[in-house]
C-alpha cells in the first residue's frame, strides 16, 4: 500500500484513468468497470455478450492479473477455450473495504501503464 502522502497521486492517477477510459468508450467506468474492461482484454476473445457467469469470470481474471503485479496470483495457464487460471501464490492482507479498493486501484494503474498507457 501507498504511504498517506502518496493518496493523492494515486487519486490524481484514477481520475486520469477514468477520464481516458471516457474519452474512449464514452462513458465513465466504476472500478467494477475498470476490471470488466480488464478481464475482456485478458480474455483476448474481442467484443461479445457474455452471460452473468462469463461477467463474474471476467472480474476475476481481471482481480488475478492485477493482484499478480504485488505477487498474490501467477498464471496457472489457459484452458481450451481459452479462459487463463490463476493461482494465488500468497495470502492477501487483511484490509478494510476501502483499503482493498484503494490497493486494486494501485494495481489496475499499474496495469494500465505497463499494459495500455505508458504515460499514464
Amino acid at each position: 500500500m501507498k504511504a498517506p502522502e502518496e493518496e493523492i497521486p494515486l487519486k490524481q492517477a484514477w481520475e486520469s484513468l477514468l477520464t481516458r477510459l471516457e474519452t474512449i468508450f464514452g462513458k465513465r467506468p466504476d472500478l467494477n468497470g475498470v476490471l470488466f474492461l480488464i478481464g475482456v482484454q485478458e480474455l483476448g476473445q474481442g467484443v461479445r455478450r457474455f452471460s452473468k457467469e462469463e461477467k463474474q469470470d471476467l472480474m476475476h481474471i481481471a482481480t488475478c492479473k492485477v493482484l499478480s503485479y504485488g505477487g498474490f496470483y501467477k498464471l496457472e495457464g489457459i484452458d481450451r477455450d481459452g479462459w487463463p487460471h490463476w493461482t494465488p501464490t500468497q495470502p492477501l492482507p487483511f484490509l478494510s473495504l476501502r483499503m482493498q479498493e484503494e490497493l486494486l486501484k494501485e494495481y489496475i494503474i499499474e496495469y494500465f501503464r505497463r499494459e495500455v498507457f505508458p504515460d499514464l
